[in-house]
């Protein structure tokens, strides 16, 4: 059993919903990035969402965008992500990591070496943005799976039914569902409607399903892990690393603060 189904499994047992926070890499300089898991880890992460940075992340609203310009000002490459994870596998062996971006950084290395060198440094899973299942058949998912690795999909409320089959299908580790229409940090979080469309899901899934966007404090936090079984949290985390640019020495507490704050209410 892999990390991912080995996080699931152990917080059903426990009645517990994961908490799955999202950090672009290298954001505000690549020293942050494995302090910054760490930190999360310790205030109740159960998974890792690492963002691999993008110059055309288009499915992000500005503040990823921006978490993308940091990182890449200085350089961070794919590589440079696959070796913070394999420096986070030092002093953490448990905890699940999925690298989450596009699909360029990872067809100019290559399906295989991506998937080869992603599974020797520690990676558990990918989401990639821009690759659906219908493209990922073939040569992405015979790598992904010949290295052990999930390959995540996303599901929106525009999805029809049909297409909610097929990416069940194809999916593994757990389901991402997008609550909201539009990027990432936009709209407002509607409950009810996510945990309508997740009553279709579950018809043709046992998959977890983890849910994103629009999750923004602790009482939306809480709502979210009434319907689903993983809250996924990115733009809160990314604006606070953005306010200490300046500041950097002070991230991995501030945002461990936030995840505490979360964790804490999802288990209220």
């Amino acid at each position: 059993m892999n990390r991912i189904a080995a996080c699931f499994e152990r917080l059903a047992e426990q009645g517990r919903q994961a908490l799955i926070p999202y950090i672009t890499a290298g954001d505000p300089a690549p020293g942050v990035t494995v302090p910054t898991m760490h930190a999360m880890v310790e205030a109740g992460a159960d998974i890792i969402e690492l963002g691999i940075p993008f110059s055309d992340p288009m499915a992000d609203g500005p503040t990823i965008q921006l978490a993308c310009e940091r990182s890449l000002k200085h350089g961070t490459r794919l590589l440079d992500v696959l070796e913070m994870v394999k420096t986070f596998r030092e002093q953490d062996q448990q905890t699940p990591v999925v690298l989450m971006g596009y699909l360029n950084p990872v067809e100019v290395l290559g399906y295989d070496a991506f998937a080869e060198q992603a599974s020797a440094a520690g990676v558990d899973g990918a989401l990639i943005v821009d690759l659906p299942p219908e493209e990922a058949e073939g040569d992405f998912d015979r790598a992904m799976k010949a290295n052990g690795l999930d390959t995540i999909y996303l599901l929106a409320p525009t999805t029809e039914e049909s297409r909610i089959e097929q990416v069940c299908n194809a999916g593994s580790g757990y389901l991402y569902y997008v609550s909201v229409k539009g990027v990432t940090g936009s709209a407002s979080l509607d409950v009810q409607s996510v945990s309508d469309k997740l009553d279709v899901v579950r018809k043709y899934t046992n998959l977890p399903v983890g849910v994103g966007f629009g999750i923004k404090d602790a009482a939306s936090a809480k709502a979210v892990s009434d319907v689903a079984e993983g809250v996924i949290v990115g733009s809160v985390l990314v604006n606070k690393i953005a306010s200490l640019v300046q500041q950097q020495e002070q991230i991995p507490a501030a945002v461990s603060a936030i995840v505490a704050e979360l964790r804490a209410a999802m288990d209220a």
